[in-house]
């Protein structure tokens, strides 16, 4: 690339109170003049404003959509939530397939038999608990139940009780070599990405039923939530290497990649504590695996398909780069197993990383080079009618709710809990 290039920081170094409040108030500035341009007023079949990623991705889209609206309620703008999960609620159909990308002209239904990453449920309790407003919710509950039931009927693994994306670009993480992603490749795997995002829906669901006062139907997803809980830690869990791994379905075997999916399960905290430290420990803030230079990688160091490019088109490479969504999810977990030095460097590397790319060129990429901060996608070729760099905004936004959670202790940490 040319043009766009970030200023490097000095690496692996943690900044001070003073730092890091200059920083924060630096990037909020940043963040509150580009975020309009991942908004959009209501047209053609979305009925209400819709979120996009900005740049070169016009549609919306199921999980970049509810961070960034998590990401502006935390704002103090929760109707975003609300508005992101009527326009996806509409698009549920008679069997509960719900499509995971919507545009102004309808569903967009990618990526095998169900889109829509575990994700819906939660955006609908999350805006309901931070606005006390459960009623509305009532004409829309059957359809967020059918849409629970349709993903039992597509992705649960019977067997294990655990949930499988039927290809790694379903999940989000497009090229996860942790995943059946390369041509010709037929298997499939348990996910603990999957498995826990789902987890997270079933509570969330547990929750609204409970507030609605569906006594049955809480009942039963808490249950369920509770089976589903002791499968991933029996199933996924390797205590030999102290990881979560994706399994083989057809033979149950660990596939010991460790990769960005590995750690979702700690943002629900479902590694008892010593397990979670020592996963977190040997893998996720070890230089040899994921902590690199400029943020926390996407995949190990160690994987024989570790890289840094931009190989899929348009741009999204799970297989080295520092992704900001990801290091937010990270940083759920590093909060839940209370390491406040790691966030603290975390917050600090990052926030400087997208502040210098704002800098450079008011805007922010997908992604980033992990050992050398340098960014990766989109490249200086995406321009607008007027031939300004397009950029991408969307859920990197949740990179300041990391930086008030270590400066103001104003933690987003979307936090899911079946109270006994």
């Amino acid at each position: 690339m040319t043009g766009c290039n970030s200023k490097k920081q000095e690496v692996f170094k943690t900044m001070n109170d003073s730092e890091l409040a200059s920083l924060k108030t630096e990037l909020v500035k940043e963040f509150e003049r580009l975020t309009p341009q991942s908004i959009r007023p209501a047209e053609g079949y979305l009925k209400y404003p819709y979120l996009i990623p900005a740049g070169f991705y016009k549609q919306m889209w199921d999980w970049d959509g509810f961070f960034i609206a998590n990401h502006l309620a935390s704002t103090g703008k929760p109707e975003y939530l609300k508005y992101w999960a009527l326009n996806l609620i509409a698009g549920i159909d008679s069997s509960g397939y719900t499509a995971g990308c919507a545009t102004t002209e309808g569903p967009r239904k990618v990526f095998g038999d169900f889109a829509m990453k575990p994700f819906l449920s939660q955006g609908v309790y999350f805006y309901s608990r931070q606005t006390g407003d459960f009623a509305w919710i009532e004409p829309h509950y059957d359809a967020l139940m059918k849409s629970l039931e349709y993903r039992d009927q597509t992705q649960l693994d019977t067997v294990y009780n655990c949930y499988f994306w039927e290809n790694a670009g379903q999940s989000g993480a497009d090229n996860n070599p942790a995943m059946n992603y390369f041509d010709g490749d037929m298997r499939s795997f348990l996910a603990p990405d999957a498995s826990t995002f789902q987890l997270r829906e079933i509570i969330a669901q547990a929750l609204i039923a409970k507030e609605l006062g569906k006594t049955g139907d809480y009942e039963k997803l808490t249950a369920k939530a509770a089976k589903l809980e002791d499968a991933i830690n029996k199933v996924l869990w390797c205590e030999e290497d102290q990881i979560y791994y994706t399994v083989d379905r057809e033979t149950g075997d660990f596939y010991r990649r460790v990769s960005y999916a590995s750690f979702i399960p700690l943002i629900q905290k479902l590694a008892p504590e010593a397990e979670g430290k020592e996963m977190i420990k040997r893998y996720l803030i070890n230089p040899e695996h994921i902590k690199a230079k400029f943020g926390y990688r996407s995949l190990s160091l160690q994987d024989p398909d570790y890289n840094n490019k931009n190989i899929i088109i348009p741009f999204s490479n799970w297989q080295g780069p520092v992704w900001p969504i990801a290091n937010y999810l990270y940083s759920i977990g590093l909060k839940n197993y209370a390491f406040d030095d790691e966030l603290r460097w975390q917050a600090g590397t990052l926030g400087a990383l997208l502040l210098g790319d704002i800098k450079a060129c008011d805007s922010m990429h997908e992604n980033y080079h992990a050992d050398t901060g340098a960014p990766l996608a989109p490249t200086d070729d995406y321009v607008d009618a007027n031939g300004k760099f397009v950029g991408f905004i969307g859920w990197n936004l949740c990179t300041q709710n990391i930086i008030e959670g270590v400066t103001e202790n104003k933690w987003m940490l979307l936090e899911l809990k079946i109270e006994n």
